[in-house]
């Protein structure tokens, strides 16, 4: 099954149509402009007009655009998800093997040695990521911070490390 890492145009589409309100409602709340940051996390808050909003005491529940792993935590992330029984993720979702590749002699070098000292790994994060529709990104794919912006368009937009699945 071929999987890809990209976004769909409906994703962007649906954060930029709700952008506009979310941030007069988080601008209306706050009474002041909001940073960057702030409006791309008011736009994915669950609920922008009820969430409380105290700066280093609210907790806040958001709904991520995608989630991005990378392979040396996707591992228990994904046994982790597994378990819930689920056949997909609810947003589109990624894992980037670049964690695992030590940088030490070279670039051939080092890719050569972490395909073979992590192949296991690499075997079931592709495994895995085939089952459920995941995007992959095997060894020698880019770096995660650098290829997720570039391949990804979904700025702005918020990109969570998996932590709760249900």
């Amino acid at each position: 099954m071929a999987v890809t890492a990209g976004t769909p145009i409906e994703l962007v589409e649906a954060v930029y149509a709700k952008l506009a309100a979310n941030v007069a409602t988080g601008r209306s709340r706050l009474g002041r402009p909001l940073t960057l940051a702030e409006k791309i996390l008011i736009n994915h808050l669950v609920d922008p007009a009820g969430q409380e909003m105290e700066r280093g005491r609210s907790y806040a529940d958001f709904n991520p655009d995608r989630v991005a792993m990378q392979d040396a935590t996707a591992q228990m992330a994904l046994l982790q998800f597994m378990t819930a029984g689920l056949p997909s993720t609810a947003v589109p979702s990624t894992v980037h093997c670049d964690h695992l590749i030590l940088a030490k002699v070279g670039a051939k070098l080092d890719l050569r040695d972490a395909n073979d000292t992590n192949r296991e790994v690499y075997d079931f994060l592709r495994s895995v990521s085939a089952k459920y529709g995941i995007g992959f990104w095997g060894p020698g794919s880019g770096i995660i911070h650098q290829v997720v912006p570039a391949a990804s368009a979904w700025w702005p937009s918020v990109s969570a490390a998996p932590t709760r699945w249900t």
